[in-house]
């Protein structure tokens, strides 16, 4: 394989500077559930009460958050165990890549804990797909709903944000600086 990756690219390091698939399909996976989320928080908020697709997107909502948590847990899991860690970045843009991500980790982590108070507060029973429910272990209490709530649409703008000065700062690598930051965040045919 090596050789194939010198001959094809004329860099014997091309591999090892590349995600594993696994932590690629994490990152990639994480980011879409991040927008699903979002997008369809944003359109049952705008949507009459009275259509009957405001509850199905509230719980394809919920069932996609309770697979959001299940994949972050997974996804740290696998981060510490057993994922291809590259090299930091030197200077400034190491340390604030670091930062964000510690950051970005601990908002999608109080994210999916507050999305699960919240439902555990409102009383809701919650169900994964129809498949299973969520028992509630601390019970309904209305008076926390409404700030839990707007923690919840604070911690997802905030998550965007970051996601979106992410994004941007992938971007600025690409085209500006021209290394190979995003490269490595992306799929390759071996």
């Amino acid at each position: 394989m090596t050789e194939e990756i010198l001959e094809a690219t004329g860099r014997p390091d091309v591999e090892r500077d590349r995600y594993d698939v696994l932590t690629l399909t994490f990152h990639w996976v994480t980011a879409l559930l991040v927008v699903v989320l979002f997008g369809t928080s944003l359109v049952w908020n705008t949507w009459p009460r009275d259509r009957s697709l405001r509850p199905f997107m509230e719980s394809m909502h919920v069932s996609l958050g309770i697979l959001f948590a299940v994949l972050f847990i997974a996804r740290l899991a696998w981060r510490f165990t057993g994922a291809r860690n590259l090299p930091a970045e030197a200077g400034l843009s190491g340390l604030l890549s670091r930062i964000m991500y510690v950051f970005l980790y601990l908002l999608i982590a109080l994210e999916a804990g507050l999305g699960f108070v919240l439902r555990w507060v409102q009383g809701e029973q919650f169900m994964f797909f129809g498949l299973f429910s969520v028992p509630n272990p601390i019970g309904e209490n209305r008076a926390f709903e409404h700030p839990i709530e707007d923690l919840h649409n604070w911690v997802a703008w905030l998550i965007i944000a970051l996601a979106a000065g992410h994004a941007a700062a992938a971007l600025f690598h690409h085209y500006v600086l021209k290394d190979r930051v995003l490269e490595r965040m992306l799929f390759h045919r071996q």
